[in-house]
């Protein structure tokens, strides 16, 4: 399926990269539900309540009831983003959440017959 395809059948969905649309397709293929950044989770607050952090998980796999991250992106800034998935597991530990690696995400991609080469560094 063409990335103009999935589009329109996602109804514009614009991904940040890549390997999220990619991810998008794997989990079409297989018929597995999912939602595209559906929640964001307050981290921070201000003094006066307004929210000054927040995470949003790229995807929401309600039958699973799990959110999955990938992190395909520079490896040098998985320490903030492990920092912001600590930060949501104190304030809302019933929250389900897979972080995908980049390796992960290749592995999976050429486990399902995708090619890892085309994975977004």
């Amino acid at each position: 399926m063409a990335a103009e395809e999935l589009l329109t059948k996602r109804g514009e969905i614009a991904f940040a990269n890549r390997s999220e649309e990619e991810f998008a397709r794997l989990l079409d293929y297989y018929g597995i539900a999912w939602q595209y950044e559906p929640h964001s989770f307050p981290l921070r607050w201000g003094p006066d309540g307004q929210v000054l952090e927040a995470f949003t998980p790229d995807f929401y796999l309600p039958e699973q009831d799990l959110y999955v991250e990938l992190t395909t992106m520079k490896q040098s800034l998985i320490g903030r983003k492990h920092r912001k998935l600590r930060r949501l597991r104190e304030l809302y530990p019933q929250v389900r959440i897979k972080l995908l690696y980049r390796r992960d995400y290749q592995e999976l991609l050429a486990k399902y017959g995708f090619d890892p080469a085309d994975a977004e560094p």
